[in-house]
């Protein structure tokens, strides 16, 4: 798996990878994670776009899914859009699950065109979702956001 996400939600995925593998789910994660030194070197530009992209490619290739965090100002960062795209592009089960607080017009456009599913903070929704078991498009209460004709909600 493949968690996409802003840095300054690194605690969430460390709070969304925990969960899973109290449900049993287990997971490899590969996404870049916000280590002082590499925030250090994004910000100041020492490491070259093509780069990056190269890297985040080289780690969401050997992914079957992509997760992506939805927090505050998601929609906002060009990074975690490119990433949707390229998970798009590779053929990568895309799945958007909302942080505590995170709201609907903070859905990355990406996410909109190509995610296929939306989910709530809810383990059984979120493996279900990770698991191609359901297909959902939710708020962040967990109420079916009917925007896709033909989605599959996680219910029993």
């Amino acid at each position: 798996m493949f968690i996409s996400h802003h840095h300054a939600d690194d605690a969430r995925v460390t709070s969304l990878t925990n969960m899973l593998r109290r449900n049993a789910l287990e997971i490899r994660n590969s996404s870049i994670r916000a280590k002082p030194a590499n925030a250090e070197k994004l910000r100041k530009g020492l490491i070259a776009e093509r780069t990056l992209k190269r890297l985040l490619r080289m780690k969401m290739s050997w992914a079957s899914t992509v997760v992506v965090v939805i927090g505050k100002n998601t929609h906002k960062r060009p990074w975690v859009n490119w990433e949707i795209e390229m998970a798009n592009r590779l053929g990568k089960r895309i799945v958007g699950v909302y942080e505590h607080g995170g709201t609907e017009n903070d859905i990355p456009p990406a996410l909109d065109k190509y995610g296929d599913a939306v989910v709530a903070w809810n383990s059984k929704n979120i493996i279900g979702a990770i698991e191609g078991r359901c297909d959902p498009q939710e708020t962040p209460t967990g109420v079916e956001r009917g925007t896709r004709v033909g989605s599959r909600g996680c219910a029993a």
